[in-house]
């Protein structure tokens, strides 16, 4: 006899209510029937599943490895069927398919949308924005996004939800926006310590970027005077105007009057992530949407001269072919 997942409800149900008469009744089975598929299931097995005194039942070593990984694949067989189903609606009705994406990194939701709409004319993408990892992974867990584009900083883990995986799509150096009057504007990297006196600003974010961003500059011997958090175009408005200089990403679009430029020895980084919850029927598209991710990073990359200059010369930043969720 092979075992199979009717098997595996059986011996989760006798575990549950501790005796083989209450699991009988509550599965519909007579006791003496109950009895003899337990036998069969631990002759398979090789193995007593359950001692049984007056006490009921209580699983033994090999009931408890049969418990867990039942405990495991039961619910993740019935969210397969649920997801199926509900995929197989929407092809059967015509309808079209919604695609809720969250990001906190607006030029990668933009290109990813626009290859989306090539590809996939027939799909709605519907975008939310939101300056929180922590409110998109929540989304993400309760069902209300099917993708999620967040960073993080450095090795710093992602938002623990549960039922998200994540996935690493790219790793940045973290470069600083210059006005292009700016003494350190034409240069390959700035020294961090040379931009001790400027005041500093960055766009809103959860975890740990504000604390490691000043670790960084004790390293560097100095403490920055302050660290302003507003919206993209105030900062660059800021730069722009020689009042501030800006932490941003190497794929920051480009504006007039401003430029990016490394740090010399790379002392921040950021790491992009795509997360999707393995309970939605969405993740059936995961390895698809990483796909499209990684390609639209690259061109974001290749479209910025600063950066793509400094991969050339640093292969070891940029996109992530590892293929290991978080």
């Amino acid at each position: 006899m092979e075992l199979e997942l009717r098997h595996l409800r059986i011996v989760c149900a006798i575990a549950e209510l501790g005796s083989i008469t209450k699991a009988a009744n509550t599965l519909g089975m007579a006791q003496p029937a109950l009895t003899a598929q337990l036998k069969r299931i631990e002759r398979t097995l090789g193995g007593a599943v359950f001692l049984r005194d007056h006490a009921g039942t209580r699983p033994t070593a090999l009931g408890k490895l049969v418990l867990d990984r039942a405990r495991m694949l039961l619910p993740a067989v019935s969210a397969l069927h649920d997801e199926a189903a509900r995929l197989a609606q929407h092809i059967h009705s015509g309808e079209p398919l919604t695609l809720r994406l969250g990001s906190t990194s607006g030029p990668m939701l933009g290109g990813l949308v626009q290859r989306l709409g090539t590809l996939h004319p027939e799909t709605h993408v519907a975008p939310h924005a939101s300056w929180s990892a922590n409110e998109l992974a929540s989304l993400l867990s309760d069902g209300s996004l099917d993708f999620a584009f967040i960073g993080v900083c450095g090795d710093a883990p992602p938002p623990p939800e549960p039922g998200v995986r994540w996935q690493t799509l790219a790793t940045d150096p973290v470069f600083v926006l210059l006005s292009t009057r700016h003494p350190h504007a034409k240069d390959d990297a700035v020294e961090l310590a040379a931009l001790a006196d400027e005041r500093w600003c960055a766009t809103p974010g959860d975890g740990c970027f504000a604390d490691c961003f000043v670790s960084a500059c004790a390293k560097a011997g100095f403490t920055p005077r302050n660290l302003y958090e507003t919206d993209v175009l105030a900062c660059v408005d800021m730069v722009e105007s020689g009042h501030a200089v800006v932490l941003c990403q190497p794929t920051f679009r480009e504006f007039p009057g401003v430029v990016a430029v490394p740090i010399a020895g790379n002392p921040l980084s950021w790491r992009h992530l795509i997360g999707w919850s393995h309970r939605g029927e969405m993740g059936l598209f995961a390895a698809e949407m990483i796909a499209l991710s990684r390609a639209v990073y690259r061109e974001l990359s290749e479209h910025r001269p600063s950066y793509a200059r400094f991969l050339e010369a640093n292969p070891e930043w940029g996109v992530s072919y590892a293929d290991s969720a978080i």
